[in-house]
């Protein structure tokens, strides 16, 4: 835990732009995770959890194809993996990062950074459209 804290005062001290990224991505998940508890509706009984645009097979044939694509119902308990989610990017990624960091160097950092941030922006869509059709 000692390297730990080390290590990241050096990405304080000499690597600004690492250290940008991470608190963007750290205020992009609370954000994240702010939207998801703030829509989170547990009084209602039906809510959008997922979509699909693939129809699924009724049987062997393609003509017995139903078109099952669409939006999925389930309850108020599946969206709880919105706030995990933000929670797992928010904290775990960024102590990754400092790991890559020690290991891999600056640059690997900064795109698994990347990535994650990319991710959350992600996440944010999809929750978006669920809650635009539920």
């Amino acid at each position: 835990m000692k390297d730990f804290g080390q290590n990241f005062r050096k990405i304080i001290s000499e690597h600004r732009m690492l250290f940008a990224l991470m608190i963007l991505l750290a205020l992009a998940s609370l954000a994240l995770l702010i939207t998801s508890l703030v829509t989170l509706s547990p009084s209602s009984a039906v809510v959008k959890v997922g979509y699909g645009d693939i129809g699924s097979f009724a049987g062997e044939d393609l003509a017995e194809m139903r078109t099952a694509g669409g939006y999925r119902d389930g309850s108020w308990v599946d969206m709880v993996a919105f706030p995990i989610l933000a929670v797992i990017i928010g904290v775990i990624h960024n102590l990754i990062a400092v790991r890559l960091f020690v290991r891999r160097g600056d640059n690997t950092a900064k795109a698994f950074i990347a990535i994650s941030f990319l991710i959350v922006i992600g996440a944010f869509l999809v929750l978006f459209r669920l809650l635009g059709e539920g």
